[in-house]
């Protein structure tokens, strides 16, 4: 580890830094902060940032946790971010998403809208594959877009696309953390899942 985290708890010098270490603390409970949150801390501007921009897309939204979880795990996947998968697909299965979409969802191959496995829903597959073309190629086929806009409603098309688009950059800066700063040993980010 390249920089130390910052103490648990975390000390503050301002009334705002407090109120950002609250802040961060609310979104995590009930876990402890997080080795990601103690490292951002050293900038409480940057963790607030952090926390605020992920909490909405992690927690804020309408659309139910599985679909969100596997959205992400799917993201993870296409990214190799065997880290995030860790973090993700067990979410996704305490939500209800059986193993089999989940091996599914681990598929490192790019999926086929017309390839549908036996055993995932129509929405988990809609999901899978918007994410797939999202994360793939940034932008979706016609046909893969009216396949979503006919199970889900305008909000939570919206709210699955920003949970999508969100996901790529705090892989990438997670990942670049882990890694710039050694937060875990980089053997286990070279682990596939």
């Amino acid at each position: 580890m390249r920089l130390p985290y910052v103490p648990d708890p975390p000390p503050t010098t301002t009334e705002q830094d407090a109120a950002i270490v609250s802040r961060i603390r609310a979104r995590r409970a009930p876990r402890p902060l997080q080795a990601l949150d103690l490292t951002l801390l050293h900038s409480p501007p940057v963790a607030d940032g952090w926390n605020s921009f992920l909490g909405a897309v992690r927690t804020r939204t309408s659309i139910a946790d599985d679909i969100k979880e596997l959205a992400i795990s799917r993201v993870a996947v296409c990214n190799r971010a065997w880290y995030e998968w860790g973090h993700h697909a067990p979410l996704a299965v305490k939500a209800g998403v059986s193993e089999a979409v989940m091996e599914v969802a681990k598929r490192q191959e790019p999926l086929s809208r017309e390839e549908r496995p036996e055993g995932v829903s129509d929405k988990e597959w809609a999901v899978l594959v918007y994410t797939d073309e999202m994360t793939r190629k940034v932008e979706v086929a016609d046909e893969t877009f009216a396949l979503v806009r006919g199970l889900f409603n305008d909000q939570e098309v919206v709210e699955i696309t920003a949970t999508v688009g969100a996901i790529p950059f705090p892989l990438q800066m997670i990942l670049i953390w882990l890694r710039v700063l050694r937060l875990i040993p980089p053997r286990s980010l070279a682990t596939t899942a």
